[in-house]
């Protein structure tokens, strides 16, 4: 076994906030790979890494599938270059999903602000006696 320091399932839940529950599925989709002491895992540096990169793509809305290979990236021989690379390209088109959300909220917004006027002179009237 490898030296160094280590956390149990409980520590490393409590420091990300997150469930134990959360932490197992990702053990079992092999995002991480905690080693075993007996039924106790025990987590290492990488899996402290690995967990933080699992949860900022997952609140950047990257799917778990995409995530997994981005790790994974990290992994293969040509190691950070190829990870920057599949991730630049990935930030890409997040980004341009979220400007056209975006532009799609704003039109909403502008669009309830017309009906909410034309609604409240609509009431005007009424009230008027129109």
């Amino acid at each position: 076994m490898t030296s160094g320091p280590t956390w149990t399932i409980a520590q490393v839940a409590r420091e990300f906030n997150v469930t134990h529950r959360t932490v197992r599925h990702y053990e079992e989709l092999g995002l991480l790979q905690p080693e075993r002491r007996g039924i106790q895992r025990v987590f290492r540096p990488r899996d402290r890494t690995r967990l933080a990169l699992i949860l900022r793509g997952k609140r950047l809305g990257f799917p778990l599938e995409e995530i997994r290979t981005i790790l994974d990236l990290f992994d293969a021989p040509r190691g950070r270059r190829a990870q920057l690379e599949y991730v630049l390209g990935q930030l890409d088109e997040r980004r341009a999903d979220l400007e056209r959300r975006r532009r799609d909220i704003e039109d909403a917004i502008a669009e309830l602000g017309d009906f909410e006027r034309r609604c409240r002179a609509d009431l005007a009237r009424l009230d008027d006696g129109g």
